[in-house]
């Protein structure tokens, strides 16, 4: 059975604003990656990156607010709401 490589973009102009991000995600988790190729990476320290790219990709939207109390007459509660895609 051979496997099938989706990992191309749909819009070839994207590949330097994509380089550009995962550099990113890589300083902000830890990871040294460099231009090219990066074969000495661990699994982990790959998968980190890439984690760290989905992480800001798919944001959790957060809504609170303060709202009267249904049991206790006078008293407020903070309502929390959040919102996101969980994989």
């Amino acid at each position: 059975m051979s496997s099938k490589n989706n990992n191309k973009l749909n819009v070839p102009e994207a590949r330097e604003a994509m380089d550009k991000f995962k550099m990113e995600a890589a300083s902000e988790v830890g990871v040294n990656l460099k231009e090219g190729y990066n074969g000495d990476l661990t699994s982990r320290e790959a998968g980190s990156v890439g984690g760290q790219m989905v992480k800001k990709m798919i944001p959790v939207q957060t809504a609170s607010f303060q709202r009267t109390d249904r049991t206790a007459r006078g008293h407020q509660v903070t309502v929390t709401y959040r919102a996101g895609l969980y994989l």
